[in-house]
């Protein structure tokens, strides 16, 4: 029951609006996410809230949503691996046609494409009667706006290749390389040398 309570959140009425164009309604509205919004590396969690403020306008076509989605992401630092943590403000803008208009639309495409493949085509959303879903626009801005390889800053060192340290904490950390040509003699020096440190 809980899941479908969150799932309608995303969902909302635009009877005052529809076939009323130049009408217009302002909300607020938070909602919660149903699955992690983002990829393996960063994302809003799922179960997490996320704030919509939202200008639905009723035009000719439908009704055009303009807003922002206010969240926080969490991830790794692809580089040392720390937890990133990064409040986002993410724009988007989409129109949700009539069921009628979409239909048109794709007709009128159609023709004008002639057997031409038309996959690349944008995806027309439609309302569902008088209601409008937001929660795919919503993640595809967020999915957008998240970097593909987040770091915690941009000068972060990283790891140590060696041994794994953060190299952060310790600027100056480096390890003795020996040239493998000597790494035989290095081996054969080490009994004599622990000889010596017993006597």
């Amino acid at each position: 029951m809980a899941a479908q309570q969150t799932e309608r959140d995303w969902v909302f009425d635009t009877r005052e609006l529809v076939r009323r164009p130049g009408t217009m309604r302002e909300l607020s509205r938070e909602v919660t996410t149903t699955e992690p919004l983002g990829t393996d590396v960063v994302a809003v969690p799922a179960g997490r809230p996320v704030r919509l403020e939202l200008r639905m306008e009723s035009v000719v076509e439908g009704i055009l949503v303009t807003g922002t989605a206010q969240a926080t992401a969490r991830g790794e630092c692809v580089r040392c691996l720390d937890e990133i943590v990064d409040e986002l403000e993410v724009p988007f803008q989409e129109l949700y046609a009539y069921p009628d208009r979409a239909a048109h639309h794709q007709e009128v495409g159609s023709r004008s494409v002639g057997d031409q493949d038309t996959d690349d085509e944008d995806e027309q959303r439609t309302l569902d009667g008088d209601l409008m879903d937001l929660e795919e626009v919503v993640r595809d801005a967020v999915v957008t706006e998240l970097p593909f390889q987040p770091v915690c800053r941009d000068d972060c060192p990283g790891l140590c290749s060696e041994c794994g340290a953060r190299l952060a904490d310790d600027p100056g950390h480096a390890h003795d390389v020996i040239d493998p040509r000597w790494s035989a003699l290095a081996a054969m020096a080490t009994p004599a040398d622990d000889d010596e440190k017993r006597t």
